[in-house]
């Protein structure tokens, strides 16, 4: 099975989603697209608005983030579906306000590699990964997500030393 291999439908996915994580459900969170490459989470401006009618700037991070921890957490499910996901930081950069609906569409970081993710999770019973992702408002970049997420296994997978 390919090692990014993704066995979690939208529709589950988001329903998880909301019953895990209820601010996700008070945003009104929708998974449009799901894959090994990708994750592609909507919300609607009316639940996330300020004070001046654009989107909160709360609601936009708490979308990125979401975003980029369902894509790893839809790779791992199929791989190593006890580990748990922290993010560990990340930082937020608004390009424009948002003033419609908005997605966000997260993707592992140029310079992650997801075999030594993997790699080192199945040593270690940890590992770190960097994912990104972009705010999109209408057809306009509107921020840019970038975060370093932590995996926790039970325990090694393999003993270290041990090939």
């Amino acid at each position: 099975m390919n090692a990014a291999a993704v066995l979690v439908s939208a529709s589950g996915l988001e329903q998880y989603l909301h019953e895990s994580i209820p601010l996700s459900l008070a945003m009104q969170v929708s998974v449009l697209e799901i894959g090994a490459e990708h994750v592609l989470l909507a919300a609607p401006l009316g639940p996330n608005i300020n004070h001046l009618g654009t989107a909160f700037g709360g609601s936009a991070c708490t979308l990125a983030t979401l975003a980029a921890w369902s894509l790893l957490h839809c790779r791992l499910q199929s791989l190593l579906p006890a580990a748990s996901l922290l993010l560990q930081s990340s930082s937020m950069h608004y390009l424009r306000p948002i003033t419609t609906g908005f997605r966000a569409r997260a993707q592992l970081a140029p310079e992650a590699s997801w075999n030594l993710f993997l790699r080192t999770l199945e040593r270690r019973g940890r590992a770190r990964i960097a994912v990104t992702a972009r705010l999109i408002s209408g057809n306009d970049e509107a921020a840019h997500f970038s975060g370093e997420f932590v995996a926790l296994a039970e325990r090694p997978l393999r003993p270290v030393g041990r090939s």
